[in-house]
């Protein structure tokens, strides 16, 4: 129960996240921002701070808050160390500096404050002992304050900077206010903000058509993916890949020999989720790989899909693990109409559910011990939350390095609360959104709302599952754009290749699929080809590299620019020492225009003092003056500006 003399009131703390139940989220570095409504009974002067501490720590360091308008507060601290901090607030009113405050008011006034200065020796002689450093000079004041001789050297210190910054620096806090709860923040490591994703299928990469790709292959494909600046390459499923029910090309049901089946159809008689198959090579040629290359930057992201051929050696030897039907048959996996007679779902209401979510926990661990510090989890929203909640932790606690990416395309609660159990990255709706509008409404959401400080979004225009409509026929101009704001919109952003660079659009009639879809069969891929796409993706992947603002999504501004189909934006690192501003024609067949309006408040530039431009793809470089200048972009040049700003 709180003394009948606490007299603040804390509420409305940002961020909180479910009452305290799920973390907030930052990497290591990087600053964390606490506000909070602080109130209380009358005029008196309040004061707060943010209390923290790293891990089990028992002390508590402190961070000042300042009131920033209509009884708001704010305070922030640096997330030094990776791991879990907790942090809560404390509120008092502040009697020294509201006997300052008050003193002050009267002495402008023009009244004598003699008494008034007597009153404030406690509050001196309590800040003396609290600071031994100012002792003698706060002894020297009190002496003053009694001394009838020495008035006007009292009020002048009474109500100087000195004093009122020992007393907010030493507060007595007395009849204090703590908030009614400590909230977690869980604090990653950079990769978690800022990544670079690459996917492409090991079994397609042989030299020559007609060859199943191995991880040998795979080595030579390493390269290439670096030299276009990616730093994580994502493999779909590796294991041995189910026989019984295998699907065909283009997901037809019946085979003919050849059919190599659907990655996500795990497990065979050689093995399951802790296995490799055997045309892609050994564990030796897997170690190979990841230690190639991480010589070149590049982590080695794997797919995590909790799910059974029916042929799984789980099936036979934990049959509780499936539901089965009343004709003795397991339930296969179905999304009415499709049908995934190859693929068997687990069945997480089993009885033997705890060594079920202690089998799963190991197979994360069995491939972190061979270098994996990344998963891509394959539709994690149909699976219980509180399973990923476990298996999240369990795993963090042998290895916090391991990241998890939510494959999850679904209702936007659904990829919110898989986000708040811990994953920590997810795909998001950019694939679908598409003009000026949606954009600027979809990053507001992402960046502006309670999502921006534990969902980190992750942008891809293209995935093996996802054929975009938008895409589909789609000229190079188009591909150039939707890459363009994927990797500048969001710190976070990946795209399924070589597909991609090399505009390989053919689609299943009808559907959001790729035509001969490598999810079904082996393709051939040659990658010496080279593109005006491929060169900007390359270009702006080592922008993002050079420039901080781009490893950042929570920065973005959206610019005012009187035309539908261009989009404006501002980005500023958290330093200030990286501005940007990204300009996009998102018409890919016709030339547009427009005026600008450059946000120079948030960079502290007066209007009329000169700004260089530079454009960082073109090589170009501008001056503008104005707050308000024109642009005009070519699709069939380069459809966008991005520009490093100097002033």
């Amino acid at each position: 129960m709180k003394s009948a003399q606490t007299r603040t009131v804390i509420e409305n703390v940002r961020p909180e996240i479910n009452a305290g139940a799920h973390a907030a989220k930052r990497v290591a570095g990087q600053r964390f921002q606490v506000t909070a409504d602080i109130v209380a009974d009358g005029h008196d002067v309040l004061n707060a701070h943010i209390k923290y501490r790293f891990g089990k720590a028992k002390k508590w360091q402190y961070a000042p808050m300042h009131e920033v308008g209509n009884d708001e507060w704010a305070g922030e601290f640096i997330a030094e160390k990776q791991g879990k901090y907790t942090y809560t607030i404390e509120a008092w009113v502040d009697y020294p500096l509201t006997w300052q405050h008050n003193i002050e008011r009267k002495i402008q006034d023009g009244q004598h404050v003699n008494v008034e200065l007597l009153d404030g020796i406690r509050f001196l002689e309590a800040a003396a002992k609290a600071c031994k450093a100012e002792a003698a000079y706060l002894n020297e004041l009190k002496a003053a304050f009694e001394n009838e001789e020495s008035y006007k050297y009292a009020i002048d210190e009474a109500t100087s900077d000195r004093l009122h910054d020992i007393f907010n620096d030493n507060p007595s806090k007395q009849f204090a206010t703590t908030y009614d709860r400590e909230l977690p923040l869980e604090v990653d490591r950079e990769k978690a903000l800022y990544s670079t994703w690459y996917e492409f299928f090991p079994r397609s990469a042989a030299k020559n058509p007609g060859e199943h790709g191995t991880f040998k292959d795979c080595l030579d494909i390493i390269p290439y993916v670096a030299e276009m600046g990616f730093d994580t390459i994502y493999f779909p499923p590796i294991h041995p890949i189910g026989t019984d029910f295998r699907k065909g090309k283009n997901n037809t049901t019946t085979t003919v020999e050849g059919d190599v089946g659907v990655p996500w159809a795990i497990g065979n008689k050689e093995g399951g989720h802790k296995d490799i198959l055997p045309e892609l090579g050994s564990f030796d040629d897997f170690k190979a790989v990841v230690a190639e290359a991480k010589k070149h930057g590049i982590e080695i992201a794997l797919d995590f899909a909790l799910q059974c051929s029916p042929d799984h050696p789980y099936v036979k030897e934990n049959p509780s693990w499936f539901k089965w039907r009343p004709d003795g048959t397991v339930q296969y996996a179905e999304n009415p109409p499709k049908k995934y007679q190859d693929i068997y779902p687990i069945y997480f209401e089993s009885e033997d559910w705890e060594n079920m979510w202690e089998e799963f926990v190991s197979i994360v661990l069995h491939w972190n011990k061979l270098g994996i510090k990344i998963f891509r989890v394959d539709n994690p929203h149909t699976k219980p939350y509180g399973f990923w909640e476990y298996l999240i932790a369990e795993v963090k606690k042998k290895d916090n390095d391991v990241l998890f990416l939510a494959e999850a395309f679904t209702r936007p609660k659904v990829m919110q609360r898989l986000a708040k159990v811990g994953f920590t990255q997810s795909y998001t709706y950019y694939t679908w959104r598409n003009n000026k509008a949606e954009l600027i409404e979809y990053m507001t959401e992402l960046t502006k709302g309670e999502m921006k400080d534990y969902f980190r979004p992750n942008f891809w225009p293209n995935t093996p599952d996802i054929n975009p409509w938008m895409l589909q026929g789609g000229n190079e101009n188009l591909y150039i754009v939707r890459h363009m704001m994927a990797a500048t919109l969001s710190s976070n952003y990946g795209m399924y290749g070589p597909v991609y660079e090399q505009i390989a659009n053919d689609a299943y009639v009808g559907k959001e699929e790729y035509l001969n879809s490598e999810k079904y069969e082996v393709r051939h891929w040659d990658w010496t080809k080279t593109n005006k796409l491929k060169q900007l993706i390359t270009r702006i992947n080592h922008i993002r590299k050079q420039h901080s603002a781009l490893q950042f999504t929570n920065n973005i501004e959206f610019c005012n620019i009187e035309n539908e189909h261009i989009l404006a934006y501002f980005k500023r690192s958290e330093d200030g020492s990286s501005n940007m501003l990204f300009v996009v024609n998102l018409d890919p067949y016709n030339k547009q225009g427009g005026w600008v309006q450059v946000p120079r408040h948030l960079m502290g530039i007066e209007n009329g003092t000169p700004m260089r431009m530079n454009d960082l793809v073109t090589g170009n470089s501008y001056i503008w003056r104005d707050e308000w200048n024109y642009v005009e972009l070519d699709p069939f040049q380069v459809p966008y500006h991005i520009f490093s700003i100097d002033y």
